[in-house]
């Protein structure tokens, strides 16, 4: 098999609010060559790196939005967020937690810093990553999945040095427990200083790895310091990760879709008519009603 080498590495471009409550860097799609045709089946990928927010006696976040098209996965890492959409859905997602939400035909959404968490206040580091699904499920029927970090499978480094914890896909015969419309691998691989995780995936799916802990090497070759993310290029097949100090990293890789992508604002469908009717049925009522 041919190693997968660096493409690049991308520094943190300079923070910016969504709504009031998430702090974010963007990644995707960003001027780092990172459009959602490369990065293709990831659409988006927002990280809110660590930030103190201070107690508040009303929670911070994002208010009413729609969604049609795709999936928002939001990775929780350091504090707790509550979520609510026009279907009925919600909840609170902790610390380790992931929130896999399918918005497919369309979905009012808001999400806010948990109450008693928000009282608090404290640090907040979070990813959230939109993921595109193909056109035959496009109008399918919304979902959640709701992953609670007891729940999630783990992959053991040998010598102690550390866990994978395989949240989509699979990694060594280990299983996650999401559920995806194509094949997507997502992984928190959480090293000790000098362990090494070897990964293997298609040369032609979009790989990418994002520090939020530590540093790491990538093939004995790329430094990637803390809040950086590498691209991987499609040239290959494995590659090492070697933890220069105590590091997580989320690990994303998947099969391209290779459809037309018609995105604007918060709908990603495959043509300019389809974003027009997502318009219409959105300013209709038709994703249903939720109060801010």
């Amino acid at each position: 098999m041919a190693t997968k080498s660096v493409e690049l590495v991308a520094s943190p471009r300079e923070p910016h609010f969504v709504g009031d409550g998430f702090r974010v860097h963007n990644f995707i799609p960003s001027g780092y060559r990172m459009d959602m045709q490369r990065m293709d089946p990831f659409l988006m990928l927002d990280y809110n790196s660590k930030y103190n927010f201070p107690p508040a006696r009303s929670p911070k976040g994002v208010g009413v939005h729609p969604h049609r098209g795709f999936e928002t996965v939001t990775i929780a890492y350091k504090g707790r967020v509550a979520h609510h959409d026009s279907s009925g859905g919600g909840g609170v997602i902790g610390e380790g937690d992931v929130q896999w939400m399918t918005a497919a035909s369309g979905v009012l959404h808001k999400e806010y810093h948990e109450e008693e968490w928000s009282r608090q206040g404290g640090e907040f580091q979070m990813v959230q990553l939109w993921v595109n699904l193909p056109a035959r499920d496009k109008m399918s029927t919304p979902k959640y999945q709701a992953i609670k970090n007891e729940t999630i499978s783990r992959y053991y480094v040998a010598d102690n040095g550390g866990e994978i914890e395989v949240i989509a896909g699979s990694y060594k015969g280990v299983f996650g427990a999401a559920t995806t419309f194509t094949p997507i691998h997502m992984y928190n691989a959480r090293l000790k200083a000098g362990a090494q995780a070897d990964f293997s995936f298609p040369a032609h799916y979009n790989t990418l790895l994002l520090v939020l802990e530590g540093s790491v090497m990538v093939n004995d070759t790329e430094q990637v310091p803390t809040d950086h993310l590498a691209l991987m290029a499609n040239d290959g097949d494995t590659f090492t990760v070697q933890a220069t100090s105590d590091a997580v990293v989320l690990v994303l890789s998947g099969e391209p879709i290779n459809e037309p992508i018609a995105a604007h604002g918060p709908f990603v469908m495959n043509s300019r008519q389809e974003l027009v009717e997502a318009f219409n049925d959105f300013n209709q009522g038709k994703f249903g009603y939720l109060e801010d």
